[in-house]
């Protein structure tokens, strides 16, 4: 779990917000299962519950918080985001999915997320691209 440590303040992601990261960001493909072949895209919704990291992003976009993803993806200082509005940027069912596979509260949920996530998304995203749901499993992975 060490990948992230500094990611977040205090460091040390705990297994709860491990699983829920990556239910988010990778789905099924921690599993190995429905990963594409090389030089294959992955189809629309694969790589997690929303679409991978892209599909995060952009959902986050859509709902008012570019300014904060733009801070993680680029370089600078990260803005924060409120677990409020990441709540309703993912939406109660995805929240609550991603909830019960972590074993913790909904409120719980958020709270992690929304202080884990900004780091997390700078340290996926260092050169200011997005990579692909493979890289992010084979990151995952180290």
């Amino acid at each position: 779990m060490g990948l992230f440590d500094d990611a977040v303040p205090g460091g040390n992601i705990g297994k709860p917000l491990m699983i829920a990261l990556g239910a988010l960001l990778l789905g099924k493909m921690l599993s190995g299962k429905n990963q594409p072949q090389a030089g294959e895209r992955p189809q629309a919704g694969e790589g997690g519950l929303l679409g991978g990291l892209e599909g995060l992003l952009d959902k986050l976009r859509s709902s008012g918080q570019g300014a904060a993803v733009d801070s993680w993806v680029g370089t600078g200082q990260n803005k924060p985001i409120a677990a409020e509005d990441l709540g309703r940027a993912i939406g109660p069912q995805t929240i609550k999915s991603i909830a019960e596979r972590a074993g913790m509260s909904e409120d719980e949920l958020l709270r992690q997320l929304s202080t884990a996530l900004p780091g997390v998304v700078d340290k996926l995203t260092p050169d200011g691209n997005v990579p692909r749901p493979e890289q992010i499993a084979s990151r995952w992975q180290e």
